[in-house]
């Protein structure tokens, strides 16, 4: 049971494949899930390209059906495309896409969804589902099974992403997108069909091995094949996709990556742009610059905990246009309020297209503050560590929203505990890099464990 446990994380369910995620676990989640659904109605189900993907979803399938309700197999798909369905298809009660994301070929996992595009994370149903799950206890088989219904959504999502922009405004960029073998390599062909752009493809191949480099656009090395690409054939910028094709990634002109807080501002812009005085949910870990931007186009921003499922909730509360994490997670009002890779890469198409500048111009008139990428600091007491980093700028904003965060007119810094790890995850941003520096100096100094 400690390796049923494990599995279920904060956002979804993540597994290696045979030792902790088997068909059989999948099987036994499916049936307590399609009980635990407040909603009667059939589930949609996805997978993506991994190796046991395909017998995973049936599993999962076999015990939504054991309990009664019917299932839509759509088979390959992003996970964008589950998140669309129940919110397009109002008699759906949910969805669950097996998927691993990003990480390495030997995991697999399952993320989940409610009705209209409801999401399901460890406070929102994900900790109830796994407290069935851990009481071994199974609900009782519905006296009439339910049925496995094949559905291609495919080109329901392309229409549907495309009611977005207005496809005469592109003009035949010329853009390079990097699947990395991913899902991305399925949906990015046919949109770009419907588009008078030209596609420099870099590993569309479907192969849940990753032959090539890691799909995780969040990591910079990941990119460099990419940007290589972009230089090589000087193409406008590139694109990248995570490998359930629901998190994107921006690369210059110049193959330089975008952070997230950039490619957040820029779909920000355009937002503006459609809503003025809109208001835009971000984790708190955002660069000001890109809230800065908002600011002065007269719009509002409302801050969430780190974590897309955390961030879809507060979109939906505060009824937002836009949403984001520097993870490149970017979730909109009119998408059902859920994330998209494929439409934050469509708009940045639209957005570029007709732009008088470049995207290396826009970060250097947005990108105003000086940062470093995410430090780890080892704690094992992490509260403790906390408390005592606080004690240390009892001159600043101090909240605890998500973990410690501490703000000066210059500069601010948070401080979050790692759900896995015997660390501190250290952001911090300043107006200047000695500033920056020296931040980062206190913490450290005030952070270390006798």
């Amino acid at each position: 049971m400690d390796d049923i446990r494990a599995i279920f994380k904060a956002y979804d369910i993540r597994g290696k494949v045979g030792s902790e995620l088997t068909p059989e676990v999948c099987e036994n989640i499916g049936r307590i899930f399609a009980d635990w659904l407040p909603k009667d109605g059939p589930v949609v189900v996805g997978h993506d390209m991994r190796p046991d993907s395909t017998d995973l979803a049936a599993a999962l399938m076999r015990g939504i059906n054991t309990q009664g309700r019917d299932t839509w197999d759509i088979g390959l798909a992003t996970s964008d495309m589950v998140y669309f369905a129940p919110g397009e298809f109002p008699e759906l009660a949910g969805g669950v896409m097996i998927t691993a994301s990003h990480n390495p070929g030997e995991y697999n996992g399952i993320k989940f969804c409610r009705e209209g595009a409801l999401p399901v994370g460890i406070e929102s149903g994900l900790a109830e589902i796994r407290d069935l799950v851990l009481a071994g206890d199974p609900p009782e088989p519905a006296a009439k099974q339910g049925a496995v219904i094949k559905k291609d959504l495919l080109q329901t999502w392309i229409d549907h992403v495309l009611t977005f922009v207005d496809t005469k405004r592109i003009k035949p960029l010329r853009v390079g997108v990097d699947a990395g073998n991913g899902m991305g390599g399925l949906t990015m062909p046919r949109l770009a069909e419907r588009l008078p752009i030209e596609l420099h493809p870099l590993y569309f191949e479907l192969d849940g091995s990753f032959p090539n480099h890691e799909a995780n656009p969040m990591k910079v090395e990941t990119l460099q094949d990419l940007s290589d690409l972009v230089v090589r054939e000087k193409l406008d910028f590139g694109i990248a996709f995570d490998g359930d094709a629901d998190r994107f990634a921006l690369v210059d002109e110049h193959g330089t990556p975008l952070t997230g807080s950039m490619a957040y501002a820029l779909l920000c812009e355009y937002v503006l742009g459609q809503h003025p005085g809109a208001t835009f949910v971000h984790d708190l870990r955002m660069s000001r610059g890109a809230l800065d931007l908002i600011h002065r186009q007269g719009g509002k921003t409302v801050r969430s905990k780190v974590g897309n499922t955390f961030i879809k909730e507060v979109v939906r509360k505060e009824n937002a246009e836009f949403g984001g994490e520097i993870t490149g997670h970017f979730m909109f009002k009119e998408n059902y309020f859920v994330d998209s890779g494929l439409l934050a890469a469509l708009i940045a198409i639209e957005v570029m297209s007709e732009a008088d500048f470049t995207l290396s111009e826009f970060v250097q008139h947005t990108d105003t503050y000086a940062h470093r990428p995410e430090i780890n600091l080892e704690a094992e007491d992490k509260q403790a560590v906390m408390q005592k980093v606080a004690e240390s700028f009892k001159d600043a904003d101090i909240d605890w929203l998500d973990g410690l965060t501490v703000g000066y007119p210059y500069g601010w810094f948070n401080l979050r505990p790692s759900n896995t790890e015997p660390v501190m995850r250290l952001n911090a941003e300043a107006k200047t890099r000695e500033q920056l520096d020296g931040l980062i100096v206190r913490v450290k100094t005030a952070a270390k464990e006798e």
